[in-house]
């Protein structure tokens, strides 16, 4: 099975200086507090990645969750209060850049370092799934605000997800709220919302049977979507039924930061018993060794069967933190 994220490219940039930031006090409007438990963390099913195996026994103590994604007007009053510019809003710089790639890797010439993100573009036709160049483009002026390029906007958008937010701009904002990203461990025991050992936050009901559970994508992808969930692209937040925690969209419309490290054998090496883990101590993807990768979670409106199945509760994908692209987001949690 292919993977959603699997060798994009990365996005570069120096973060803006967040120290002067004065957190707000944590306020839980629209957020819902997830009771203390236990759950079994990593997959039970044939679907699985490698990287979600083997299945083991995690507890954690009570926190809060935002009951949706971060969306655009939220995001937009963390921005006109801080100023803050995101990644993809910056140019990337190549004394960053380069630390992440082979020594001797030549400069690239001046015109490449513009601001720009990855946006989906839906081909015509493809070569098989292995290649996602073949979907994703490098957008000259894409960004939360400019979803497809210059000419795009988020007029009449305020209540979708924010998206071309990097993991720097997610922890930048979070800090801003006084609240945190959820750890992984955090985040699947919420999508399963009480229900033990299901496959999706609605159960074990196969997404294209009944009603439509979430935004992803119908048909053959990237080719055609027939769009039998109503929604194309991205879709609002809480268009759909929430999960048994009251947690809408942890399935589906856009994939979402956790504050995880990404490593490939960590769940080998998990404890049997661990209590509130953060994730390992650094990164290691053996695909891309010298880019440090975060967790992302929950899938999109791009995720289908025949693809990547990354609205199953237990799917996780790595995403180097100075990357942003049309489908990934985040949500909030908070410890008191």
């Amino acid at each position: 099975m292919a993977s959603c994220q699997q060798n994009l490219p990365d996005r570069f940039g120096v973060l803006n200086d967040t120290s002067s930031f004065v957190a707000n006090k944590v306020s839980h409007r629209g957020m819902v507090l997830i009771p203390a438990g236990a759950f079994n963390m990593g997959a039970n099913d044939k679907d699985g990645h490698e990287d979600e195996y083997p299945q083991h026994k995690v507890k954690l103590s009570s926190f809060w969750m935002d009951v949706s994604e971060v969306t655009n007007a939220e995001f937009k009053k963390f921005v006109d209060a801080t100023g803050y510019i995101t990644t993809a809003e910056r140019k990337p710089v190549w004394e960053e850049m380069k630390k992440q790639l082979p020594a001797g890797t030549p400069k690239p010439p001046d015109s490449v370092f513009v601001a720009a993100s990855l946006v989906f573009y839906q081909p015509q036709s493809i070569d098989g799934l292995d290649n996602v160049a073949q979907w994703w483009r490098w957008v000259k002026g894409a960004n939360w605000q400019h979803p497809h390029g210059p000419k795009t906007d988020i007029t009449g958008k305020d209540n979708y997800p924010v998206v071309h937010i990097s993991w720097d701009d997610a922890m930048a904002y979070c800090k801003w709220t006084g609240k945190r990203l959820p750890t992984e461990a955090e985040w699947e025991y919420a999508a399963r919302g009480s229900l033990k050992d299901n496959l999706y936050p609605w159960g074990n009901e196969d997404i294209e049977k009944g009603i439509a559970k979430a935004n992803t994508w119908q048909g053959s992808f990237p080719i055609s979507n027939t769009n039998w969930d109503s929604y194309e692209g991205l879709a609002p937040a809480k268009r759909f039924k929430p999960n048994g925690y009251g947690l809408f969209d942890m399935a589906g419309n856009v994939w979402e930061w956790c504050s995880d490290w990404y490593r490939s054998d960590y769940y080998e090496a998990a404890d049997e018993l661990a209590t509130n883990p953060i994730g390992p101590p650094d990164s290691y993807d053996p695909m891309e060794p010298k880019i440090p990768k975060k967790i992302v979670r929950g899938g999109s409106f791009m995720c289908n069967a025949s693809y990547c199945k990354g609205y199953r509760v237990t799917s996780r994908m790595k995403t180097s933190t100075d990357t942003s692209l049309e489908h990934t987001g985040f949500r909030c949690v908070s410890s008191n």
